[in-house]
């Protein structure tokens, strides 16, 4: 008789932790769908919201190492504020955001190429033909350096299918190729076209 009630007890355990965990699958499929479309387009310091932890973005070009730039010097691009070390570098960017500003919206290129998103580190880049890329780690830019045009090809694909899940106001694929006037469909995206 015990041995059935340990049974019993055993089964109404089961039962309970089944339906719970159906219960909570129910109840947080909206929330992680809400969750995941709270990624940026733009990776922005989470407890700033400044563009790429508030470096000047013109400086990757200009100086031997990124710059910090200063509140003082900031423009909202994208929805998002941009910090500047100086006002002449504000007025570059202003004047041509898509030259200066990461691609991929400062997400890892290698990690877009591999099929997925992480945030770059402004610390971790590279320039290739004039655009800037930001990496998670240092394996993933060294891996963007000896394979740049096949990875670039890769996380352009991967951040057009991704994109349209992402906040913030960068523009859909379709838009994109209606603005190039079908460029896209020639092999020139708009990440490739600088932005």
């Amino acid at each position: 008789m015990a041995a059935m009630m340990r049974q019993k007890r055993k089964q109404n355990l089961t039962i309970t932790a089944l339906i719970g965990a159906l219960l909570c699958a129910l109840l947080l499929a909206p929330m992680v769908a809400r969750g995941a479309s709270l990624v940026q387009t733009i990776v922005t310091d989470p407890l700033s919201g400044v563009a790429i932890d508030g470096y000047d973005a013109v400086s990757f070009f200009t100086e031997p190492e990124p710059q910090q730039g200063w509140p003082d010097y900031e423009y909202v691009w994208q929805g998002v504020p941009w910090y500047f070390v100086s006002a002449a570098n504000r007025d570059v960017f202003i004047r041509n955001p898509d030259i200066y500003a990461p691609q991929f919206g400062g997400h890892c290129a290698t990690s877009l190429s591999r099929g997925f998103l992480s945030d770059g580190k402004p610390r971790l880049y590279a320039i290739e033909q004039m655009k800037l890329y930001l990496f998670y780690s240092l394996a993933n830019r060294e891996a963007f350096v000896s394979t740049s045009a096949v990875t670039t090809t890769s996380a352009n694909a991967t951040w057009y299918r991704l994109m349209p899940g992402l906040t913030g106001e960068e523009q859909s694929f379709a838009d994109a190729v209606a603005d190039q006037g079908g460029a896209a469909e020639d092999g020139h995206s708009e990440a490739e076209a600088g932005h």
